[in-house]
């Protein structure tokens, strides 16, 4: 049960990421083997035909998750500084740069002592990166509607992805950072609902 629920965050994880992505499926195999969860080959772990070596690590996938999320809260929290004429939304964007380059800190410290090693990706996923460069071409009311809207949506698919985690993760150093961050992010979550454009 444990990997099927860290297949499912890695497999959401990386369809988000792989948004707009060209894949080149002219190559398949012939000879397709599919082999249960609890199949072993060769004394490698197994899940559907796949070496769970060759996938990507949970606890990765959730740290590029992380970093790419507080990348994101901290860019759109800059425009927001720089565009908004309201004064609650600047106070709530400062608030947003000052917690999730503390976040992020906290991760990078935490991922730095991991053996194997995790190194942390804030590259923003499309979507993200869509929703960033939209946001930057508004004004006025307009902008602040589509900075709460977007922060509102950004730490709820946050606080989904660390309660996940928390509960099902791979590397128990994380688990601890995602259940820390539970309480931080379902806060930023009621104070982004509560702003008005």
């Amino acid at each position: 049960m444990k990997i099927k629920s860290l297949t499912l965050l890695s497999a959401a994880t990386l369809a988000l990421a792989g948004c707009g992505q060209k894949t080149d499926t002219s190559t398949v195999s012939a000879n397709t083997t599919t082999i249960s969860e609890t199949d072993t080959v060769n004394g490698a772990d197994t899940m559907n035909g796949t070496d769970m070596a060759t996938a990507p690590a949970a606890g990765q996938t959730f740290a590029n998750t992380a970093a790419a999320s507080d990348a994101f809260e901290i860019a759109t929290s800059r425009a927001a500084l720089d565009t908004s004429k309201s004064a609650s939304v600047k106070a709530f964007a400062q608030k947003m740069i000052d917690a999730h380059t503390d976040s992020t800190a906290k991760l990078k410290k935490v991922t730095a002592g991991l053996s194997p090693a995790i190194t942390p990706d804030p590259t923003l996923t499309p979507e993200q990166q869509q929703k960033l460069d939209a946001l930057k071409a508004l004004s006025g009311a307009e902008f602040d509607k589509a900075y709460i809207d977007a922060q509102t949506a950004g730490h709820q698919q946050t606080l989904d992805a660390l309660k996940t985690y928390a509960t099902g993760g791979d590397v128990p150093a994380l688990k601890t950072f995602a259940s820390d961050l539970v309480p931080i992010v379902t806060a930023h979550l009621n104070m982004a609902k509560g702003l008005k454009a």
